[in-house]
C-alpha cells in the first residue's frame, strides 16, 4: 500500500487505470447546438478533504472544461477564444500551485520536493505550449486540453491524495487541526 512518503510513480499505472474506469462524464453543446465530445465533471471522490484546495481544484476543472469548449469555437474564432481561456488557465494554475505549495510547506509534508517538481513540470509544459501556440505553431487544441485534463485529474487522484493521507494522519495524531489547513 502506498503511503504519503513513497513516490507515486511506481503504482501510477494501476491507480490511473482504476481512476479512469470510474470517471463521470457530462455532455456539452457546441456553437451549432450539436453535442460535442464529453468532458469530465467534478466528483467528490476527487476531494482531498481540505476546503481551500478542493475549491481550487473545482476551479481548475471548470477552467479545463472552458478550454475544451473553446476547442469547438468556429475556426475563425478559435485562436482568440482558446488564447483567452489558456491565459486564464495559466494564471489560475500558478495561483493554485503557489497556494498548495505554501500549505504543504506549512504542514511539513515530507514529499514536498517531489510534489513541487510535478507542479513545475506541468507549468513548464503549459508555458511551452502557450509559446508555441502564440508563435503560430499548428497543434490540435483539444489534444492539449485532454493531456491537461489527464494530468490534473491524475495529479489530484494520486499525488494530492498522498498529502491528504498525510494530513489525515497528522490530524489523528493531534499534530494538525482544521484551522491549520483551511
Amino acid at each position: 500500500m502506498l503511503s504519503y512518503t513513497e513516490p507515486a510513480i511506481g503504482f501510477f499505472s494501476s491507480s490511473w487505470y482504476n481512476f479512469l474506469m470510474n470517471l463521470k462524464f457530462e455532455s456539452i453543446q457546441n456553437s451549432q447546438g450539436a453535442e460535442a465530445p464529453r468532458i469530465i465533471g467534478w466528483s467528490d471522490k476527487y476531494s482531498v478533504g481540505i476546503n481551500l484546495i478542493d475549491t481550487q481544484h473545482r476551479e481548475l476543472v471548470s477552467l479545463t472544461n472552458e478550454l475544451y469548449r473553446a476547442c469547438f469555437t468556429s475556426e475563425a474564432g478559435l485562436g482568440d477564444v482558446f488564447k483567452e481561456a489558456m491565459h486564464r488557465m495559466v494564471e489560475y494554475v500558478k495561483y493554485h500551485f503557489t497556494a498548495e505549495m505554501k500549505l504543504l510547506e506549512k504542514i511539513g509534508f515530507p514529499d514536498f520536493n517531489n510534489h513541487k517538481k510535478q507542479h513545475d513540470e506541468l507549468v513548464k509544459k503549459i508555458l511551452e505550449t502557450v509559446k508555441e501556440f502564440s508563435g503560430g505553431k499548428k497543434f490540435v487544441p483539444n489534444n492539449f486540453v485532454r493531456t491537461l485534463e489527464d494530468w490534473i485529474f491524475g495529479h489530484i487522484a494520486v499525488s494530492d491524495k498522498i498529502y491528504a493521507a498525510f494530513v489525515r494522519d497528522q490530524k489523528k495524531k493531534g499534530l494538525l487541526a482544521d484551522i491549520d489547513i483551511n
